[in-house]
């Protein structure tokens, strides 16, 4: 498992990819917390990062599938899953490695974003609110591996790479924000809105954002991380 998880992080470093997508996330998440007008911390006048935290599912939505496309995807055009499947490994320990592999480079990605809390905390006078950025950032990492784990997992149905990222990036898409959406329509009002709006990922990741860490909330992430490693194994049983 871990030889899988070395190999894929080589590959993913081995080129300019890699580091593009890292730097275009962490520029991104700058030029929105100091630069742009409306969003940035010196307009706001307050010592917050919520806007990051706002926004950075949206930018996931396109730098996870960006990363995890090409796990088994690659594998497949280029004929060398065969060769993997040659190893001692059952195919958990495959999708596991792949899945820690891919895990690793986001929250490499996520983790210099440390550096923009401790400029706004050193800007501001009274300092800033700790706790509840220390539960978003548990927030955005448990976000993060239940994209990654619906990426791998899209990655295995097909050998397109571009087909991949589409499909994963629209998955992701409507796990985090889809139930939020039907959860507001008219024939769901009364009570079953809030149920609805439960198995969406967008509840979760904001309850978690306000500071407050709730096992049902991480379970939940637990849980669909399991479900998309569960579906990715069985899918490449059938093959």
């Amino acid at each position: 498992m871990w030889s899988i998880c070395q190999k894929e992080l080589r590959q993913f470093f081995s080129s300019l990819t890699g580091f593009v997508a890292v730097l275009l996330f962490l520029l991104l998440s700058g030029l929105l917390l100091f630069v742009f007008p409306d969003t940035n911390v010196f307009d706001e006048g307050y010592a917050s990062m919520d806007v990051f935290f706002q926004m950075a599912p949206w930018i996931l939505l396109l730098l996870i599938p960006a990363v995890t496309m090409r796990s088994f995807s690659e594998e497949f055009r280029s004929g060398t899953y065969e060769l993997l499947r040659t190893r001692p490994l059952t195919t958990l320990q495959l999708v596991t490695g792949k899945y820690l592999a891919a895990l690793c480079v986001v929250v490499l990605s996520i983790l210099p974003t440390l550096v923009f809390f401790w400029t706004i905390d050193h800007l501001s006078a009274g300092g800033t609110d700790r706790g509840g950025i220390i539960g978003s950032y548990i927030g955005l990492f448990f976000l993060s591996a239940a994209f990654t784990a619906a990426g791998i997992c899209c990655s295995s149905f097909t050998s397109n790479a571009v087909l991949s990222f589409l499909v994963s990036s629209f998955v992701c898409y409507v796990g985090y924000y889809a139930f939020e959406a039907l959860s507001r329509l008219t024939l769901f009002e009364g009570g079953p809105d809030y149920y609805v709006e439960l198995l969406g990922m967008e509840l979760h990741y904001r309850s978690l954002s306000g500071g407050v860490v709730d096992m049902r909330d991480l379970s939940y992430f637990i849980s669909v991380v399991l479900l998309f490693l569960f579906i990715t194994a069985r899918n490449l049983v059938r093959r």
